[in-house]
């Protein structure tokens, strides 16, 4: 078991650096709207579509940690992925409640798809794959890592979409403190 374990140490090197990374990324697009001369409406959405992202992160990062330990049998860590699949699908329902009670914006569709559903499916897959890797510890290993990369793409769509809000809110800020300049 320990081989086949340790045969998943790269991709969780990379995965699990790559969330590091943008983690720190997603702290730059926090800062850029504490930049803004009215951060209210970003304070707002921040609970239901950033603070997300983050989390996404954090799971695929907890992920690279758990297959980087030298675990000797398959149960310790799969019990790990149960836990983190269970704790992270809960969230997403919140997160669902939260961003379907805002005021400030609506989300659309893709906000849906990105912000609820697609990472839902991640943490359930992970807690589906959990239960089934003690019969098929191969097909179970491969699922839960889709389920951390579903999560790292996740996380960079959201995040990218941070800041596209971000930066159309800055734009209409500073349209509209010009425009009241020049009465």
């Amino acid at each position: 078991m320990q081989q086949t374990l340790a045969a998943w140490q790269n991709f969780y090197v990379i995965v699990g650096s790559s969330a590091g990374a943008l983690t720190g990324l997603q702290f730059v697009v926090v800062a850029l709207v504490a930049n803004m001369p009215d951060t209210r409406p970003f304070a707002r959405t921040a609970s239901a579509f950033a603070t997300p992202t983050i989390v996404h992160f954090g799971a695929v990062l907890i992920l690279a940690g758990v297959f980087s330990a030298p675990w000797k049998a398959i149960g310790g860590p799969m019990l790990l992925v149960a836990l983190a699949g269970a704790v992270g699908f809960a969230y997403c329902t919140v997160g669902g409640r939260l961003a379907h009670r805002i005021e400030d914006y609506k989300p659309v569709m893709e906000d849906w798809i990105f912000h609820v559903m697609l990472p839902g499916t991640a943490y359930l897959t992970m807690v589906i794959a959990a239960a089934e890797s003690l019969r098929h510890t191969d097909a179970a290993l491969f699922a839960v890592a889709g389920s951390a990369m579903a999560l790292l793409v996740v996380g960079i769509h959201n995040a990218w979409d941070s800041v596209v809000y971000i930066v159309t809110m800055r734009s209409q800020s500073e349209r509209g403190r010009n425009h009241d300049r020049h009465r």
